[in-house]
């Protein structure tokens, strides 16, 4: 079982999507699942879990209409206004939503200190009653909150998105090291293995390049904790759905079977809570 745990799809809006800059101009479409499933099936991936790009309830319902549509994808990332004191009023909505399996809030946008305000963590307090997990995407200089947030909630599950976005470019900045080491410590912490290829200054990246970046996270999180993902379809602004996994199974391939088994599918299906029959 090979399992995707970061992707997204879009009906593309130059107004809502207007963080697509003139630099990613490959992403200025519609990417919809028609678009993904060769991709899976040539790469030999069973399935995927669609992640949120939009801060809006009208974003978790498009994806869940789509998760209902397409069976590869196996769950859904959406989001919830998070310091809304009508949040457990607007999850139990979607309490028959099964393929919700978490939510994600883009914190990378906020401002310092952002996930130690009162109103979000009283948010954070209310996924584990809804069985949600929580997608943490942040800037690698936002790691020192993400240790704070993580350690006040040891019974719900969080995962940090893209490594915490450190700019990769030679050996990974000991400050980074130092940092995801940290959050890492946290039993109740997982990672992905995604977004790299576009944090490369320039996007000139090698498989050579990331190597150690990954290798700093496996020794971190170990390989039970870390899990593959595309980042389809921003990946393509730098490297094709291919590339980029070629070079992740290459910086994996001296780790045995089955931690590989593990990374690139079995760990996201444990994480998410997505039946392993779902995805045979």
């Amino acid at each position: 079982m090979i399992l995707d745990a970061h992707q997204h799809f879009w009906n593309y809006d130059p107004v809502r999507d207007a963080w697509i800059d003139e630099s990613m101009q490959a992403i200025r479409r519609d990417f919809l699942p028609p678009d993904l499933q060769p991709l899976l099936d040539a790469n030999d991936v069973d399935g995927c879990i669609a992640v949120q790009a939009d801060q809006s309830y009208e974003e978790t319902d498009f994806l869940l209409g789509l998760a209902g549509q397409y069976a590869f994808i196996h769950g859904v990332v959406g989001w919830a206004d998070l310091r809304s004191d009508s949040l457990a009023d607007e999850l139990s909505k979607y309490e028959k939503a099964e393929k919700l399996v978490g939510l994600r809030h883009v914190v990378q946008a906020e401002p310092p200190e952002f996930m130690d305000g009162e109103a979000f963590r009283r948010g954070i307090a209310k996924l584990r009653s809804f069985d949600l997990t929580y997608d943490i995407l942040i800037h690698h200089d936002q790691l020192a909150e993400s240790v704070r947030l993580v350690g006040a909630f040891p019974d719900q599950s969080f995962v940090i998105d893209h490594l915490a976005k450190p700019v990769i470019a030679g050996q990974p900045d000991r400050q980074w090291v130092s940092q995801i080491r940290a959050v890492a410590r946290h039993e109740n912490v997982w990672c992905k293995l995604s977004g790299m290829v576009t944090e490369v200054p320039g996007r000139d990246w090698t498989p050579q390049l990331l190597r150690p970046y990954v290798r700093e996270v496996l020794e971190a999180f170990g390989p039970r904790r870390v899990m593959y993902g595309s980042d389809w379809p921003v990946c393509l602004v730098a490297a094709s759905y291919a590339a980029q996994m070629d070079a992740l199974k290459e910086a994996c391939a001296d780790l045995s079977d089955d931690e590989q088994r593990a990374i690139f599918g079995e760990n996201a299906a444990e994480f998410y809570g997505i039946p392993a029959r779902s995805v045979d």
